[in-house]
């Protein structure tokens, strides 16, 4: 079993580098409101030099057509993390939909997978970037309906008995490794990276 990660909340090409180096899957780059966010071109600049098979996911929340149209003209991001609501059908680009826990939302998770939309999602607390965890032992349930990509709250320390609760697809950081608010630690990055390759040993898929 190996556990796809997500570095959330880059602000610059040396933190790019470093969660690549550490061995990140992916790089998420915030353009909703937020004390993380930069512009569709800031994201572009940061990434070049990044290989590609690193993922690049541009993090919004309700996108308009505008907006969207905006992203796209400066930015080629694999994947558009929205809230599942979001409308990006004819954006031109893969959505990665977001759930939050909340009473009910398993139902919600069957019905956006039944109309043939793609198996991966983010699920997490109320609200992004603050550190809040959900229930694991929810998720794991959450996770069967498919390759759940937990968020939340995940530090080095606790990714560890988070994968092994939840068994996700994937996990995706970014206040767990930052030295204070909107800083990235690279120490922290590669410690994270660490405790989730050591979670995978021994498990099964």
């Amino acid at each position: 079993m190996r556990v796809h990660v997500k570095i959330c909340g880059i602000r610059d090409a040396e933190t790019a580098l470093a969660a690549v180096v550490a061995g990140a899957d992916a790089l998420g780059f915030v353009m909703a409101e937020s004390v993380r966010r930069v512009t569709p071109a800031e994201a572009s600049a940061i990434v070049v030099g990044i290989p590609g098979g690193v993922e690049r996911v541009a993090v919004l929340r309700h996108p308009g057509p505008e907006e969207m149209e905006a992203l796209l003209r400066e930015f080629e991001p694999d994947l558009v993390q929205a809230e599942h609501d979001a409308r990006l059908d004819d954006a031109g680009a893969r959505h990665l939909p977001v759930f939050r826990e909340a009473p009910g939302i398993e139902a919600s998770i069957d019905a956006h997978l039944a109309v043939g939309t793609a198996a991966r999602f983010v699920y997490e607390g109320a609200r992004s970037g603050m550190g809040e965890a959900v229930d694991w032992r929810r998720a794991r349930g959450v996770g069967e309906r498919g390759r759940m990509i937990l968020a939340g709250g995940l530090t080095p320390e606790n990714v560890g008995d988070a994968i092994r609760t939840a068994r996700p697809f994937g996990v995706d950081v970014s206040s767990g490794v930052e030295s204070r608010l909107g800083v990235k630690d690279a120490g922290l990055i590669r410690a994270f990276v660490a405790a989730v390759r050591e979670a995978e040993r021994g498990m099964t898929a």
